[in-house]
């Protein structure tokens, strides 16, 4: 399994000062601090971000990433630019059997707009493909998140479809588009 044979701590390269680096409990404050800030803001299309009411929560779900078999876990990173955290891309829910998994992300209102998001998840993309040795990646966003949808729209990715009542927000259930890439469309594109 590719998964095993991973040196930690992972540090991906985007470009110049962006920087994706696996998630640790030293970035408790940096992230709570962020989600604090920008609550009002992030908690439209993350549902995790009202449950996260102190730094012992964020603490909580760093240390919950290394609990279990290494094959059932996320691998989450912190988006850092100049050093400085300014949110969070992740692998989830990877299947390594079927040797799939899906892109989740979120980004400082701040930093958002300035293509950041999607220049993160091509250098994830590769490192998916390459060195897991993964086939196929999705995204899902909500249908009314317009924003995040274009992320894999730019990427290349195909829409599938829309996962009904995918999701629970503060407003009620929303439906989810579903975006996939397969890797040798991905290489056909690089």
């Amino acid at each position: 399994m590719a998964s095993q044979s991973l040196n930690r701590p992972i540090n991906l390269l985007v470009e110049d000062e962006l920087i994706l680096r696996e998630i640790h409990l030293r970035d408790v404050d940096a992230i709570f601090n962020i989600i604090d800030a920008e609550r009002e803001s992030l908690k439209e299309w993350l549902p995790f971000v009202v449950y996260t009411r102190h730094s012992g929560d964020t603490m909580s779900f760093i240390r919950s990433l290394s609990e279990g078999p290494i094959d059932r876990r996320d691998l989450v990173f912190t988006i850092q630019d100049k050093g400085k955290i300014i949110g969070l891309i992740s692998l989830k829910g990877t299947d390594w059997t079927n040797q799939k998994t899906e892109i989740g992300y979120w980004l400082s209102v701040k930093y958002q707009g300035k293509g950041i998001v999607t220049k993160s998840c091509k250098r994830l993309i590769h490192f998916a493909f390459d060195a897991l040795k993964l086939n196929r990646i999705q995204i899902k966003a909500a249908t009314l998140n317009y924003k995040s949808q274009q992320i894999p729209k730019r990427l290349g990715f195909t829409f599938e479809g829309t996962e009904r009542a995918g999701e629970l927000l503060l407003t009620g259930f929303t439906d989810l588009a579903i975006y996939s890439l397969l890797k040798k469309e991905f290489l056909d594109t690089v």
